[in-house]
């Protein structure tokens, strides 16, 4: 028995869809690109007798794209990873909203890092003691704030403005050029890993708004890059959001 052969004694059809659209298309699968934006898709629904042939025509039924939906999530390469743990929840996460869209809220402690800093600042590249940190992101933004001491935060604990170049007052983070490559596949933990590696492997390069003063954050690194000085936490700036706002 060939593989043809194999197949149809296992699967029996039971539907088939015709999809129209309106307008013209020399390339007649491109049903979502760009170019049809404003096309008006009509899907028509068949059910096959028991010779195979398609009878009951009809319009695609709401009980009938919902069963769709369901066995295109149940497909193994459709199932989207997007914010999914690999196995316990990681300790430092502090929220989770896994929607298509959703975002992820974790926290790190005083830690060193190395910090890097375009040539016309004047502070050079090198090792930094750097306080805790809150981190909000969705696939495509990322939004940083610091607290003072070492426990893991919570709905009460107070928020400061990241003491960094390129973050604006509200404590999104300018990425410039960085290319960031997060899909649904992209696990929790893989997530956090490359917001951490884009925020800390790019360029320092200006402030944003008026958190902060250029003047005393480049004196600020310039005591601390490759000093093994401890952040003085008395340079933290309040923000004005709380820590339940970033749970919205």
């Amino acid at each position: 028995m060939n593989a043809s052969e194999d197949f149809n004694t296992k699967y029996i059809p039971v539907k088939a869809l015709l999809i129209y659209h309106t307008g013209r298309n020399e390339n007649k699968h491109e049903y979502a690109s760009s170019d049809n934006e404003n096309r008006q898709v009509y899907v028509e629904s068949y059910d096959i007798g028991k010779f195979g042939n398609p009878i009951n025509a009809h319009p695609l039924s709401m009980a009938e794209m919902l069963s769709l939906s369901q066995l295109f999530q149940s497909t193994q390469e459709l199932k989207s990873n997007y914010l999914k743990s690999k196995g316990v929840l990681p300790n430092n996460v502090l929220y989770l909203n896994t929607q298509t869209n959703g975002f992820a809220v974790w926290f790190t402690p005083p830690q060193e890092v190395s910090l890097y800093f375009v040539q016309g600042l004047k502070i050079p590249n090198g090792k930094a003691k750097i306080p805790a940190m809150v981190w909000k992101a969705t696939k495509d933004s990322l939004n940083v704030y610091s607290i003072k001491g070492k426990s893991k935060p919570n709905e009460k604990t107070m928020l400061f403005h990241a003491p960094f170049f390129n973050i604006h007052d509200n404590g999104n983070v300018c990425m410039g050029t960085v290319n960031i490559q997060i899909d649904r596949f992209t696990s929790l933990e893989e997530f956090i890993s490359k917001w951490q590696v884009y925020f800390f492997n790019s360029y320092f390069s200006h402030t944003i708004g008026n958190h902060q003063k250029s003047e005393d954050l480049i004196a600020l690194w310039q005591s601390l890059v490759d000093t093994g000085n401890n952040f003085p936490q008395d340079q933290l700036v309040k923000h004005y959001y709380s820590f339940k706002y970033l749970l919205q």
